[in-house]
């Protein structure tokens, strides 16, 4: 079993304003778990995304209910995981953004950057937790 270096969660309700912290909270583990500044981007555009996307379609704006975040540094990976109280989604079914025929639609583009921006991601809990692992 691998030694876990660092380990944070963070417990936000499901509002869009909860974002900004979010971020904030994203710069400060950067500088706690001494990561290199140069895959901060990847990290705070997909981390932002997941939750934005736990926000208004897990938990579909409802304040009452909450997100929680774990962010876990392993070796030269941090790995970070975001689960909502949501139903779920059918992410195998989601429409492919770059075909032609969905360059205008909204749905999938978020799931589409975060596995560009991340070395792998995975989906469980019937799609309400994703985890996200960014290689350094």
């Amino acid at each position: 079993m691998s030694e876990s270096l660092s380990k944070k969660d963070i417990t936000i309700n499901s509002s869009v304003e909860n974002l900004n912290f979010v971020e904030k909270e994203i710069e400060s583990i950067f500088d706690d778990f001494k990561f290199s500044e140069e895959h901060f981007g990847n990290v705070l555009i997909a981390v932002t995304e997941a939750v934005n996307n736990a926000v208004h379609y897990g938990n579909q704006e409802d304040v009452t209910k909450v997100i929680k975040l774990n962010f876990t540094s392993i070796k030269d990976k941090l790995v970070v995981t975001v689960k909502d109280q949501g139903d779920g989604f059918d992410y195998e079914s989601l429409p492919d953004p770059t075909d032609p025929n969905n360059l205008e639609k909204l749905e999938g583009r978020g799931i589409f950057l975060m596995k560009h921006l991340s070395d792998s991601i995975s989906f469980s809990d019937n799609g309400s937790k994703v985890e996200l692992v960014f290689k350094f």
